[in-house]
């Protein structure tokens, strides 16, 4: 049996709460300046253990970075999203105490499919992520290759009257994320 590497820590969701993490990954330079966006995000992935009137779940980091991992942790709730930065550093992971301030915009059709394109990275990450509020599961793109360019593009359908939540990390110039 293989040895376990990296890091792990457990949260405990309420009843009727999901919580989702996500890791913030810095691009290197030489890649920005060849079109790949600056900041690209990764899933944490998770160990559920179910109780009484919780769940408690177990986040995993599977490369620490020795300057701290950048976490931004999603709680959905009933008709809210409640956005908060942390990071894990060490074997302790520090959670903001102030919700950080989200602006929200809104996308509203009548068609009964809606599709917007957006282009991957080289190594097939985006900027933006997509995700389904009731679930806590993201909104998977259909891959197709560009005519012309032969560019990874994706394709992704959303449902006419329901809500989505959609996040992009972005540097502050002000504050320096």
């Amino acid at each position: 049996m293989g040895s376990l590497q990296g890091k792990h820590f457990s949260i405990t969701d309420p009843k009727n709460v999901n919580t989702v993490i996500y890791q913030v990954n810095r691009t290197s330079k030489e890649e920005v300046l060849d079109g790949a966006p600056k900041f690209t995000i990764e899933r944490l992935e998770y160990a559920e253990e179910l109780r009484e009137n919780a769940s408690r779940k177990t986040f995993f980091v599977d490369e620490p970075k020795e300057e701290g991992n950048q976490l931004i942790i999603l709680s959905f709730a009933s008709n809210r999203v409640i956005v908060n930065m942390g990071v894990l550093q060490n074997d302790k992971v520090k959670i903001s105490k102030k919700p950080m301030p989200v602006r929200f915009d809104t996308l509203y059709s009548e068609d009964k499919e809606i599709y917007r394109e957006f282009k991957y990275t080289p190594n097939l990450q985006r900027p933006i992520s997509i995700i389904d509020p009731v679930t806590a599961e993201e909104v998977k793109p259909m891959l197709y290759f560009e005519k012309g360019t032969n560019e990874p593009v994706g394709k992704i359908t959303l449902q006419p009257g329901k809500t989505y939540f959609a996040f992009e990390v972005r540097e502050d110039k002000k504050n320096k994320f």
